[in-house]
């Protein structure tokens, strides 16, 4: 084997330009496929961060039976009362993975600063269970003022636009106004303790965040619209939306559970893009890594026919021929592999020097360009390569064996 190897490499080192052309579009692709999945590595962490703690989904979400397809005509019928959000919450919080259970309620209605008014969508959470889930995310997403706490009930986080629209700021008071649950319309007296931005031109006018008290009030209600779980670890989300699902039905709860990704459509969109990016970059990689190797090997064949007779005529069967074209390609797509890893490190590096930040579509605010380092993809990669290349070079090696040995030797 080692010395069929020393041969392979001796032959691709004859035309060496020819060689390095081949090499760099094996590198190129390589590295174009492995830093654009160290891009979307970092998306999706960013994303599924953003989903489970930007926006308070936690892991699982529990809804009672029916909440999905009926709550919006009938919400109090499909709610969780006090006493049954108790014993979810407490049901919940027994199993091991389990962080913490929280009740939400969320609420719309309109917002006054007593001259404008505009509508508001907020979401009603417990204080100290949404500080916990927040988590480090609290530090992305900062404050101007206070933050939600229990000390002051009727206290509230707005938005960013929304607030510049009231011409609201930390301290400033207002006035909330919805409908009950029972029909009758209700209006409050609010305080803006903090302001914040979404990070999204879509909810930076409209959002708010109420302490859970005060959203019950203003719908005139004791009960909780859902129960967000969050666990310890995210990769045992879907497994432990079963196992939940199995303890609220053995103890005659009907519920419904959703994972964080199925209630976030942004997400699951995003993914969805880039994913197709990512499939159509890999494409075009393969059809150059495909063309590139074999117009190397059909080149060394042409040239190399004499030799190829020669060797037929020394007794060196055409398996043997096969197999030495073959090892040329797989050395190809080894060494440019290798090449494509330095490249990727490199950038790699370069951009974490560098820190860039853009701003994405519908994003207000910039994010940083973070590449991750995936070394599983950068070896899955590799050893794709290695016998894309391999097999690319099959095509030529079978056209260079079944040459007769007569006619290769006479070859001009």
């Amino acid at each position: 084997m080692i010395h069929w190897l020393k041969i392979a490499l001796r032959n691709i080192l004859r035309n060496k330009r020819r060689t390095i052309v081949t090499l760099m579009a094996i590198c190129m692709g390589f590295a174009s496929v492995s830093i654009f999945r160290g891009y979307t590595d970092n998306t999706y962490e960013g994303l599924r961060e953003m989903a489970i703690r930007g926006e308070g989904l936690g892991h699982l979400t529990i809804f009672k039976k029916g909440w999905q397809t009926k709550g919006k005509t009938d919400p109090q019928q499909y709610m969780f009362d006090k006493a049954e959000t108790d014993r979810i919450v407490k049901l919940a919080e027994s199993v091991d993975e389990v962080i913490l259970a929280t009740p939400q309620i969320h609420v719309a209605g309109l917002v006054s600063d007593g001259r404008i008014s505009t509508i508001f969508i907020a979401k009603g959470v417990v204080p100290a269970d949404d500080k916990t889930i927040q988590g480090a995310y609290a530090d992305v997403r900062p404050i101007k003022g206070q933050v939600l706490n229990t000390s002051k009930p009727y206290g509230v986080e707005m938005a960013a636009d929304l607030a510049m629209h009231l011409n609201l700021k930390p301290a400033g008071d207002g006035v909330i106004m919805a409908t009950t649950l029972d029909g009758q319309m209700n209006a409050m007296d609010i305080q803006v303790m903090g302001v914040y931005d979404t990070g999204s031109d879509a909810t930076n006018d409209k959002y708010m965040r109420f302490p859970f008290a005060l959203a019950q009030s203003l719908y005139d209600t004791d009960q909780a619209d859902r129960i967000v779980v969050l666990l310890g670890d995210w990769q045992k989300t879907d497994a432990m939306a079963g196992r939940l699902l199995n303890l609220m039905s053995e103890n005659g709860i009907a519920c419904e559970i959703k994972t964080w990704n199925a209630l976030s459509l942004f997400y699951s969109k995003v993914k969805g893009m880039f994913d197709m990016i990512f499939m159509f970059i890999f494409v075009i990689v393969l059809i150059i890594v495909v063309m590139s190797v074999v117009n190397t090997m059909g080149m060394a064949v042409l040239e190399r026919t004499r030799e190829i007779g020669t060797l037929r005529a020394l007794g060196l069967k055409r398996r043997g021929v096969q197999l030495l074209f073959a090892f040329e390609g797989a050395l190809l797509g080894f060494f440019g592999s290798l090449l494509g890893i330095a490249v990727n490190i490199t950038v790699w590096a370069v951009i974490r020097v560098i820190e860039p930040t853009y701003i994405p579509p519908g994003i207000s605010s910039p994010v940083p360009l973070i590449v991750n380092l995936v070394p599983a993809t950068m070896l899955v990669l590799a050893v794709f390569l290695i016998l894309l290349s391999l097999g690319a070079a099959i095509v030529p090696a079978r056209r260079a064996a079944a040459q007769g040995v007569v006619d290769a030797l006479g070859h001009v």
